[in-house]
C-alpha cells in the first residue's frame, strides 16, 4: 500500500505487483527515494484524470530515472477504470519515468488497441482517498508559466509519499 499526502487529503493506492511488476518497480523506486515529496499535481482535467509527478511548484521539472519499457494492458489484464493508477508517457511507448496519473472516470481509450495504439500502463488503485482525487479534479485550473494549461490555480503539492505495511 502507497500512502500520498497531499495539501488537500490523503491517498492510499493498492499497487498491482504481480500484473504490473515493471512499472511498480519503477514507482517504488522513486517512492523510495523520496522523489514526490514536494512535486504538484500540474495537470487536472475534470471527466478525466488527474496527473502528478514531475514538477515543482515553480513550474521546474524534476530530474528522473531511465525510462521504463511500457507493460501493455493486453498483456496485464488490467484497464484505464475509474480510480486506477497509469504510468504516464511522452508519444513514445516506453518513455514512462516518474510521472503517473489517477483516472476520474473509465477511460477505455487509454488500453492497448494495436501498435500504433499501444495505451498506457495501469499500475495501481485508489482504495482510499478517492474524495480527495475528486476534489482535486475539480479545482479551477489555469495555464502556467506560459507554457502548462490544466495547472490548478491553487497548487496542490504532495507533501509526502511512503509505503505503509
Amino acid at each position: 500500500m502507497i500512502v500520498i499526502e497531499t495539501t488537500q487529503g490523503n491517498i492510499e493506492i493498492e499497487l498491482f505487483d504481480k500484473n504490473a511488476p515493471i512499472s511498480v518497480a519503477n514507482f517504488k523506486k522513486y517512492v523510495s527515494s523520496n522523489f514526490y515529496d514536494g512535486v504538484v499535481f500540474h495537470r487536472v482535467i475534470k471527466n478525466f484524470m488527474v496527473q502528478t509527478g514531475g514538477f515543482n511548484e515553480d513550474g521546474s521539472e524534476k530530474d528522473t530515472f531511465d525510462p521504463i519499457v511500457l507493460e501493455q494492458t493486453n498483456i496485464t489484464g488490467l484497464s484505464n477504470l475509474k480510480g486506477t493508477v497509469s504510468m504516464a508517457r511522452t508519444m513514445d511507448p516506453d518513455s514512462a519515468t516518474s510521472q503517473f496519473f489517477i483516472n476520474t472516470v473509465d477511460n477505455l481509450f487509454l488500453d492497448y488497441k494495436d501498435s500504433k495504439n499501444p495505451g498506457y500502463a495501469v499500475f495501481g488503485k485508489v482504495v482510499s482517498g478517492m474524495d480527495v482525487v475528486l476534489k482535486i479534479e475539480n479545482l479551477e485550473t489555469t495555464t502556467k508559466y506560459d507554457y502548462y494549461q490544466d495547472w490548478p490555480v491553487e497548487d496542490v503539492i504532495i507533501k509526502k509519499v511512503y509505503i505503509k505495511e
